[in-house]
């Protein structure tokens, strides 16, 4: 059975249809790339997964379990985990006080301080430090902190690269790697493509709402991933010359 299983999934805004007919199955311990440029709707995708909005049409399984009107405090305890775009963070509170606001005591499982200070060993020096002065990638290494002591089935991970140094956007994924290797399931947003396949065992490209590519990220063609991320039809195959019939051979008097 897949952990999250999502089938024909459509969230409008008003006239707006930002998510149209998506769907998408996550395993035990997988990672999902979700690609796509700016207005394809992979944050509303992840927002409509996370209960911050309801889809109108379409069905969210968790374990089996339908969550699909279910809210996003609720899918919390019931194991769905969001990092928002932009951190979101606490900015008068230290940083441990910023991880503990993520801890859910009646949920078993692997993540408590000590374990998300193993993943992320910088933090931990930072622990009495106000969240309002870290840099960005010290702030993205908290919220992704954050998530984990909730214990999540699903982690979702919303543009953690999004205005970081490239070696910070490395160690970033460093970490989820770290964290995906403890089995916990994953689906990145993302539009680095290089940093997506670092961690992504399938990736799916959305274009206009709409799934335009799905494919394993082992030997993912990157041709035909921008031609799906742009909304370029591959070109046809030409049809091979056609050899002209010979000239007909003069006959002997």
């Amino acid at each position: 059975m897949s952990v999250l299983e999502v089938t024909g999934l459509e969230v409008r805004y008003g006239d707006l249809l930002a998510v149209d007919g998506v769907g998408l199955t996550l395993g035990e311990g997988e990672t999902l790339a979700v690609l796509g440029a700016n207005g394809a709707g992979k944050s509303t995708l992840l927002a409509a997964l996370a209960g911050t909005q309801l889809p109108t049409a379409g069905t969210v399984l968790l374990d089996g379990a339908p969550v699909t009107r279910v809210p996003a405090h609720r899918r919390v305890r019931r194991g769905i985990a969001l990092v928002p775009e932009g951190r979101r963070l606490f900015a008068s509170l230290t940083v441990e006080e910023n991880l503990l606001m993520g801890r859910y005591p009646g949920r078993p499982g692997p993540w408590d301080l000590r374990a998300a200070y193993d993943v992320f060993p910088h933090v931990a020096e930072l622990r009495d430090r106000r969240a309002g002065v870290l840099s960005g990638g010290q702030q993205q290494a908290v919220a992704i902190g954050r998530a984990l002591l909730t214990n999540p089935r699903v982690l979702l991970l919303d543009e953690v690269s999004l205005g970081l140094a490239p070696s910070v956007v490395t160690q970033i994924y460093d970490a989820v790697r770290r964290i995906t290797a403890e089995g916990t399931t994953a689906l990145v947003v993302e539009q680095d493509l290089d940093q997506a396949l670092r961690v992504a065992d399938r990736v799916q490209c959305l274009l206009g709402g709409r799934t335009v590519l799905e494919a394993p990220a082992a030997g993912l063609d990157r041709e035909a991933v921008a031609d799906a991320y742009f909304g370029i039809a591959p070109a046809p195959t030409p049809a091979p010359a056609s050899t002209p019939d010979p000239a007909p051979r003069p006959t002997e008097a």
